[in-house]
Formats: C-alpha cells, structure tokens, sequence
C-alpha cells in the first residue's frame, strides 16, 4: 500500500517542491497589536528621514506581487500600506496577491509581454535564476543599499547575491522547527524535548498501535531536508558546484539508508508518502510525537488546536541539528518604469516599523534586519526565540539557477530510495552526475 500512494503522488512532488518553504494561508488578524504599532510609527516618520528614504519624484503606482498568506497580507494592506502611503503620498502601492502554483511561468510570461510587476516578494530560490535571465535590477549601487546591509543577517543576505552583484533584498526568513505533541510527550513520560535523533528512536517500543515518531511532510528536499542534513547527507559541495562525491558520498548514503530504514519501521508516519494522519492533524490528535513546521504553523489553525502542541528545537544527528532554510527576497523588476519609487517602497518594507508588524501579526515571519529580531517586541512572539535559535543551524537551498530542477531530481531519488525501487547508493550516484550537469550549465 505504501508504495501505492508513494507513486501516486510523485507526479505531484515533483511539480510542487517549490511549493514548501512558504507561509501558509491563515485567518489570524493580529489586530491586537495595530494599536501599538501604529504609535511605533507615528514617532518614526522623523526616523525616516534620517535614514536616507526620500522620494523626489513624480507620481508613481508601484505593482507589488507577492503571495502573503492571509495574516500576513492583512498586515500588509491594512497597517504597512497605509502607512507607506501617508508617509509618501506620490507613490501609490497596487499589491496584487498571487498564487504560488504556476508563478514563476506567470513571472516568464510578463517579463517577455511587459506586464510583470515593478517590485515582487518571491521565494529565496527564484532569485539566482531571474538574475541570470537579465530580469532583475541589481541593487548595490542603489542609495541607502549599503547602509541597509550591514543592518541584515548575512545568511538572507546571501540569498539575493549572484555573479558577484546584489539582486534583491531579504524581507523575512524562516526555517524548519520541531513542533511537539504535548499527549505524546505525556504518555511517553518526556519532561524535556529529545535532545538526539537515537533518544527519539529509542522511544519507538514505547508507543501504541497507530503512533509514530517523525511526521515528515514528504520525500522532498524541502521537507526532509532537516532529517536528510542533521543525519550527515549533503546536497553538493561548499562551492555548489558539484554534487558527485557529496550527494553520493558515504555519509548520505548512510543517511539515506537510516531514513529508508525508519520509515519501513514505523518510526517515520505515513504522511511522509502523503498518507493518514497528515502532519497537523497527527500532532492534535496525538499520532505523531513531532513534525518540522515553519512558524507560520502557529497562525494557521485556532488556539484551541494550538494548545495540543508545543515548540522545540529538533534533535540532533551526527551532523548536529540542522533545518532548511527559507524566506522571500525583494526584487525590483529590470522591466519597470518606476525602479526610483519600488526601491523607496522597498526599503520601507525592511523598516523598523514594516518589520516588526510582519514579525508579530503577519504570521510569524522572521525578520532579518537584526535590530528587530533582537527586540524585545518582536521575541515576545510567540516560539520565535525557537526558530531564531534553529536557525543558526540553518543549511541554504543550493543558491543555482538550476535549483528547481535540482530539486526535481532529488525528489525522484528520495523517492526511488522509499518505494524500494532502488538501491539509496545507486539513486543517489544517479541523481548526483544529473545534478553535475545541471550545475556545469548553470555556469554557462
């Protein structure tokens, strides 16, 4: 049976990896914070100011797409918007929210036909690809750029630089976390969270029929990409220029085996191959003991459900305990008529004032200007210590050109490995010269 459902979704997988890394859709408001924060922004538009963001131009309407999920857009029309447009009445902000599936074609299509945004948030992953197309603005000569780096991570950071330029900016990041069923943790007599992967297997004799351990959300390398890396398995090499020796090498293959052998066992739930009970629902309902959820996880459901669970930091493999990183960038489209007010808007959004209403209304995003994410507002929030403290153990998605395509063949490896179809050392030799190749084009 596992087999059967593996295959049938594997279509789907494949199409949809790019999928995870995102914030899910919610309905949380996150009005109870607008009170405070629109009194933050009434002392900051001096700050403004004094930080270099000026706009002298003539009137413009900056097209924003992004794919906010619901909170997160409900911040984002309500409080940052309006704010932005009192502060800069010449600049109009025409956010269009868009859906992820089929975007980065929708993106193609209005480059070639000139009808694409001004300015987008998009996923980290898209931005090596766009900068080679020729499509983005590169940001480094920009006013006010290299004041506003050395506020940011380095890490989100990162994810805009390609072929020796900035392309973007880094308006929030996430990561992979441990979220804990409480029921489970009682039943099993846990005070403390796991603090290694073989104290939670040692646990598997403990549980009742229909219980599992790990809820993994599928064989892909956004999912088990927590799993994958903490157990030893690597991608490529430090450069991301080679994956043969490093995907195929003895340590992912050895970690490879011990998660093929953990799902045979049980250890492992069957929402690794999209079966019952799903991730969410297992961890209310007390099937799984925990899962790697992002902290969009706790806008997304009520408080009732909410209160079944428990943040934590994962366990740690022999590589330690590692997580996927994630987030979305800020890019200025090459095509745009009105680049001067999208980069004013821009750096709006990476403000004291854009951040913090993001980080503790809009779903829990993470924000990456340090100040921020330092302040005692924006820890308040709830579990955000938890995954700022994951992600110092944060492993990027291989910054390439080619990553979807990567990432398809990863997904087909990983998933050869669980039906049994094929050997972990021989999918992984296989997927490893494949993803040679993608690399070797993705420098030409």
């Amino acid at each position: 049976m596992k087999k059967k459902v593996l295959a049938s979704i594997m279509a789907t997988l494949v199409a949809t990896t790019a999928l995870f890394g995102c914030g899910s859709s919610s309905t949380d408001s996150g009005k109870s914070e607008t009170s405070s924060l629109q009194e933050k922004a009434d002392g900051e538009d001096q700050k403004a100011s004094e930080e270099g963001i000026a706009y002298n131009g003539e009137e413009a309407t900056v097209t924003y797409w992004h794919t906010h999920s619901d909170a997160e857009e409900e911040v984002l029309t309500e409080q940052i918007i309006p704010e932005f447009e009192k502060r800069y009445p010449k600049i109009h902000i025409d956010a269009v929210r868009m859906p992820y599936d089929g975007l980065m074609q929708q993106i193609i299509t209005g480059i070639s036909g000139n009808t694409g945004p001004d300015l987008m948030r998009m996923d980290i992953i898209w931005v090596p690809e766009l900068a080679k197309m020729g499509a983005l603005e590169p940001v480094d000569d920009l006013e006010g750029f290299a004041e506003l780096k050395d506020k940011l991570f380095e890490g989100p950071l990162k994810t805009n630089y390609y072929n020796g330029k900035y392309y973007g900016l880094p308006l929030n990041t996430n990561c992979l976390s441990g979220t804990w069923s409480k029921a489970v943790m009682e039943q099993l007599g846990l005070k403390d969270f796991p603090k290694t992967y073989d104290e939670v297997v040692a646990l598997k004799d403990k549980l009742n029929k229909d219980q599992y351990l790990i809820a993994c959300e599928g064989p892909n390398p956004w999912s088990m990409a927590p799993l994958f890396n903490s157990l030893g398995g690597v991608y490529t090499n430090e450069d991301y220029t080679k994956a043969s020796g490093y995907l195929d090498g003895e340590a992912s293959i050895k970690a490879m085996e011990t998660i093929v052998k953990w799902y045979d066992e049980g250890i492992i739930g069957p929402c690794m191959n999209g079966g019952k009970p799903d991730a969410a629902n297992g961890l209310y309902d007390g099937q799984y003991l925990f899962s790697y959820q992002g902290p969009w996880f706790y806008a997304n459901d009520d408080e009732e459900q909410i209160a079944k669970v428990e943040g934590g930091l994962l366990p740690a493999g022999s590589a330690g305990s590692l997580t996927v990183n994630g987030g979305e960038d800020l890019v200025i489209f090459n095509g745009s008529k009105v680049k001067d007010a999208a980069w004013v808007f821009a750096q709006f959004l990476m403000s004291d004032y854009a951040q913090t209403a993001q980080a503790v209304g809009g779903g829990h995003l993470v924000p990456t200007v340090k100040s921020v994410a330092e302040s005692e507002e924006v820890k308040n929030t709830p579990y955000m210590d938890i995954y700022l403290k994951q992600l110092e153990g944060a492993v990027p998605r291989t910054p390439t050109p080619v990553w979807e395509k990567m990432s398809d063949k990863l997904t087909v490896a990983f998933t050869s490995c669980l039906l049994h179809e094929d050997e972990p050392a021989s999918a992984l030799k296989k997927a490893a010269t494949e993803i040679d190749a993608l690399l070797q084009d993705a420098d030409k």
